[in-house]
């Protein structure tokens, strides 16, 4: 972590991955972020993968640096204390976040109407108010029917959640926006975000919109090929794969020189009349490329592939499952300064990732694990709420607060 956004409070009533990534990425700047969630959990604190004992890694993942209150917020008192917190004094408090639907007390109105500047952060499914995750969202994209065998046979799922990974982001973004804005002017917002369209967003980024109206035409299902220039997987001889790829004409004479088959690549291009120094026509050539390269991989171990590779320019990258990455990969270690072993309550000891980015003004530090829930509770109903020791412990006598268990 760092102290770059150490003077903001951000109160995040959350679940999934968008909106809880887009607190934890402030966390990791320094902001004060607390999660406020139900007494026992919300609707995503075991979801899996879980250790043997039922631990959510996936909460735990999502849920670093924070602070975590537990209040029944099935109780108007329970709401009260969280809404007291969201809008609590201060010039960098007042921020919520949230893709929760509003429960009574805690909608924008209500915290307006108790602090006037406080800015709102929500996330929504489809603009039109109906739910959507990120599952219902991509179906929708188009991406899956190009996505996996060439054969166009079924549609394939990411199942990387890319729309909550890029949404929680944007919610990022729009946070410090908003706060930029109310720094300038005093005032508050509600800011609206919706998942589809982040999606929608994207698919008209990456060119796919414009493909469809002014050329008539989608991309077709290219298996692992990339699209508009050279890219393909190739199996090695000990059964690995790699994906190697020529976006320009640097990396072109690199992978011909650094396989020793510059002249039979070379010789491709008059035979079927493309110019290899485009990436269009690479893409054209495609298969008569890996037809070339192909043998060579497969004549040659991973490593041996690795060594032929090394420092000479060519773009490429082996495929390999997390358990590889985790037990093989020096990328993903405590030499990447990116990670820190953390000892995460009630889970253990292992790597966690802090923020991936490095700040010329913020030293990086390694990140806090994730809290247990409640594990605040009593500290933020004091620190924020000046709440005495006999009231709090009134709250939990009464099922209104709860603590770690």
């Amino acid at each position: 972590m760092n102290d770059l956004l150490a003077d903001l409070r951000i109160v995040e009533f959350s679940a999934f991955v968008a909106a809880p990534l887009g607190g934890m990425t402030m966390a990791q700047l320094g902001a004060e972020v607390i999660r406020i969630d139900p007494i026992g959990g919300g609707i995503d604190h075991n979801r899996w993968p879980v250790t043997e004992s039922g631990a959510s890694l996936y909460w735990a993942g999502l849920n670093k640096a924070k602070r975590s209150v537990a209040l029944a917020l099935d109780q108007p008192e329970g709401r009260e204390l969280a809404k007291a917190i969201a809008t609590a004094p201060g010039p960098g408090g007042g921020i919520v976040l949230t893709n929760l639907p509003p429960l009574a007390g805690l909608d924008y109105a209500s915290l307006r109407a108790a602090r006037t500047d406080v800015i709102m952060l929500r996330l929504i499914g489809n603009r039109d108010g109906s739910a959507a995750v990120d599952y219902t969202v991509n179906a929708a994209s188009g991406f899956p029917l190009i996505t996996g065998p060439g054969d166009g046979t079924r549609p394939v799922n990411n199942v990387l959640p890319a729309w909550d990974v890029a949404t929680g982001l944007y919610l990022a973004t729009a946070l410090l926006a908003a706060e930029r804005h109310r720094g300038r002017t005093g005032a508050g917002q509600q800011v609206v975000a919706a998942l589809a369209d982040v999606m929608l967003a994207m698919v008209g980024h990456l060119g796919y919109i414009g493909d469809v109206q002014i050329n008539g035409r989608t991309r077709p299902p290219l298996g692992n090929d990339l699209y508009g220039s050279f890219g393909r997987d190739f199996a090695t001889k000990d059964a690995r794969r790699v994906m190697v790829i020529a976006l320009t004409p640097r990396q072109w004479g690199a992978l011909g020189r650094a396989t020793g088959l510059a002249e039979a690549l070379a010789a491709i291009g008059p035979r079927l009349g493309l110019d290899l120094d485009t990436e269009a026509g690479r893409f054209a050539a495609r298969d008569a490329i890996a037809a070339v390269l192909a043998p060579w991989c497969a004549a040659r171990t991973l490593a041996e592939i690795e060594a032929a590779f090394a420092g000479s320019g060519v773009l490429w990258g082996p495929f390999q499952d997390f358990v590889t990455l985790v037990g093989g990969d020096p990328r993903c270690s405590t030499a990447n300064p990116l990670f820190a072993e953390i000892d995460q309550p009630g889970i253990g000891r292992y790597l966690a990732p802090g923020l991936p980015l490095d700040f010329g003004a913020a030293p990086r530090r390694p990140t806090a694990p994730a809290p247990l829930l409640g594990e605040h509770t009593d500290a933020v109903l004091a620190d924020v709420l000046g709440l005495s020791a006999g009231e709090i412990g009134r709250l939990h006598k009464a099922g209104i607060a709860a603590g770690p268990r």
